[in-house]
């Protein structure tokens, strides 16, 4: 689907922190949507987070870097991270190249399976939401 210019694939999940998410078996795939890597410019680096590392949904796991941000990555659901993908950490411009294949960037196996259903689709809500987060970058109202 396209919005405002900024590729969203129908078949992923969208949280407002600008990640996506994909049920693939029993565990989420996780990562950063073509409108977050273009908005962040060339990614210089990304902090990639520990294989067995707990995490919780909406809070921190990782930190990028572009050439004009620095960010936290927030979780989709709440889980154990089970892989990174390790490409990242020498080839961090997969996350602007290839955002929804090769620049995945963590899978967990969630503790709470319900979670992924809080996760929005791109559909009406998730299209006016994008809107309203460009025009407010575009009048420099975003914080």
């Amino acid at each position: 689907m396209d919005i405002l210019g900024y590729q969203f694939p129908e078949e992923l999940l969208y949280d407002k922190e600008h990640g996506w998410a994909k049920e693939e078996g029993d565990l989420i795939i996780a990562g950063v949507t073509d409108y977050f890597q273009k908005l962040a410019g060339e990614i210089i680096f990304i902090e990639m987070p520990l294989v067995g590392r707990k995490v919780e949904k909406g809070q921190p796991y990782s930190s990028i870097e572009s050439g004009k941000w620095v960010g936290r990555l927030k979780a989709p659901v709440s889980g154990e991270i089970v892989e990174v993908n390790s490409e990242l950490t020498d080839f961090p411009y997969l996350l602007n190249e290839s955002s929804y294949e090769e620049g995945w960037i963590i899978k967990i196996k969630p503790s709470d399976a319900e979670e992924i259903k809080d996760l929005l689709s791109p559909g009406d809500e998730y299209t006016a939401y994008i809107e309203e987060e460009d025009r407010k970058i575009k009048e420099g109202t975003k914080k």
